[in-house]
């Protein structure tokens, strides 16, 4: 089966993320039960209801998540969330994959605001995100995703709108998207765009929820047969477009993805080989996705170095501009290219190393998961950290991930 996020036109919010879900059949007792039984481990808030009901949002009938709560605590380091979630873990019957989601979910969130105010995770505090709402919405979905089995799925998502103008919040008056936001996304391979409101319509659980779920972003639907479709509501209401995040299922009718990208191509003959390692750097910290530099010769036999790079259209300018001012070009070539992709993704799971914990992704290729490749990017990190060759690091990694697998 293959699943559709689709944020394209309200966003995505961890409530609305959870409501569509419910809509598409996700057994909601069995997911408030679990939700009560994470209140247990949060002092200071107090569920005084929690249920889900039909709403209309702009003609669209949807699910929507009602929750009262006294919450006496208005800010709590991001630390005692993810203790509450691992906690609940504990207690709850999921599978594996839906408790690595929950605590992937609530790191990225972590990770984010660390990076952003340059605090240790462990030091990192909550504001709008230190009520128990950040807990109902990681657990409730994952309970969900768990007993709908869509962590079996495929999972696809659409481009997310974020919305535009400016927010306020405990740290004054921003523009919008939050930095938050930003972090989030950066480096996740999903598209984002401004949508169409000034207000914010995707919040930081509910992107963090979704980078964790998938990192695969496809501006058109994959080929697929409709089976069951999920709406799931926002709280607020805007006057041309129905504030409804929607979630399709279905069966692929092809075991390939179709998409297109950018291709661009340049010629450089005087340029060195320190000059050309760098811009692979530059340019794939734009958002490429491949960059191969060729040797050839040209005309008059000169010898060149053709640098190719793959993209997708949001990230053409900057690489284009990128190109002209490293390499001192003067032209580049650009050509759309359609391709036939294997469906990969990417997962997460957490290991122990070295008596330190991580977060480590890797990816998987047509649901294939005894077969993996490890995230380059987390492996040089924890090598760094632990002062271990990267070779050392990949295989004692590998180890623990094959190990969880195999017995899961």
């Amino acid at each position: 089966m293959v699943i559709v996020i689709d944020p394209q036109i309200a966003g995505i919010s961890g409530d609305m993320l959870l409501s569509a879900l419910v809509n598409l059949g996700a057994d909601k007792s069995k997911i408030i039960d679990g939700i009560k039984t994470a209140e247990k481990f949060l002092d200071g808030s107090e569920i005084k209801k929690i249920d889900f009901e039909s709403v209309k949002k702009h003609g669209t009938e949807a699910t929507t998540l009602v929750l009262e709560v006294d919450e006496k605590v208005h800010e709590r380091k991001g630390a005692d969330i993810k203790k509450c979630i691992e906690d609940s873990m504990k207690k709850l019957t999921l599978s594996e994959k839906a408790k690595n989601f929950a605590i992937s979910s609530i790191d990225v969130l972590m990770q984010a605001e660390s990076k952003i105010h340059g605090y240790p995770l462990e030091s990192v505090h909550f504001h709008e995100a230190s009520s128990i709402d950040t807990v109902v919405d990681i657990i409730g979905t994952a309970i969900a995703l768990d007993d709908l089995k869509f962590f079996d799925d495929h999972i696809v998502t659409s481009p997310v709108a974020v919305g535009g103008g400016t927010i306020t919040f405990s740290h004054g008056t921003t523009s919008n998207p939050a930095s938050a936001i930003l972090e989030i996304f950066r480096n996740s391979n999903i598209i984002i765009y401004g949508g169409n409101a000034k207000e914010e319509l995707t919040t930081p659980t509910g992107a963090s929820l979704l980078v964790s779920l998938t990192n695969e972003c496809s501006e058109f639907y994959p080929s697929l047969t409709v089976k069951s479709i999920g709406y799931g509501a926002g709280k607020k209401d805007f006057e041309g477009f129905s504030n409804v995040l929607k979630i399709v299922q279905g069966i692929e009718t092809n075991i390939l993805v179709k998409d297109s990208v950018k291709v661009l191509e340049t010629n450089v003959d005087d340029v060195s080989g320190e000059i050309l390692g760098n811009l692979i750097e530059k340019i794939m910290s734009k958002g490429a996705k491949d960059v191969t530099i060729s040797y050839a010769i040209t005309k008059k036999g000169r010898p060149t170095n053709l640098v190719s790079v793959i993209c997708d259209s949001n990230s053409v300018h900057d690489i284009m501009n990128l190109l002209i001012s490293e390499t001192g070009t003067l032209g580049v070539r650009v050509r759309t290219s359609e391709r036939f992709i294997v469906p990969r993704s990417l997962e997460s799971i957490p290991v122990t190393i070295d008596g330190q914990n991580f977060t480590i992704h890797y990816k998987t290729a047509n649901k294939d998961s005894k077969n993996f490749k490890l995230e380059f990017d987390d492996v040089k990190q924890i090598s760094n950290l632990l002062n271990k060759s990267f070779r050392e690091t990949g295989e004692l990694i590998k180890f623990q991930v094959k190990k969880k697998l195999d017995s899961t």
